[in-house]
C-alpha cells in the first residue's frame, strides 16, 4: 500500500517520501523498489523503518 510511505517521512523527509510514492505509483512498482531505485534508502533501512505492524494500534478490548 502506498500509504506505508508515511513511515519513511521521519527519516528522509516528506518530499522524498512523497517522491517515492509517486515513483512507485507511476511505474507500478513497490515502495521498496522505488526507494531503492531513487537511492533514498537502502533495502535494510526500508525493512527496518516500514513495518506495518508497528503502524497500527491493537484493540485490547478496554474502551474508555
Amino acid at each position: 500500500s502506498l500509504m506505508l510511505v508515511t513511515a519513511l517521512a521521519p527519516h528522509i523527509g516528506y518530499d522524498r517520501a512523497a517522491e517515492i510514492a509517486k515513483h512507485a505509483h507511476r511505474d507500478a512498482t513497490t515502495l521498496r523498489e522505488a526507494a531503492q531505485t531513487l537511492g533514498y534508502v537502502t533495502v535494510d533501512q526500508f525493512d527496518r523503518w516500514v513495518r506495518p505492524e508497528d503502524m497500527v494500534g491493537t484493540d485490547d478490548g478496554n474502551h474508555v
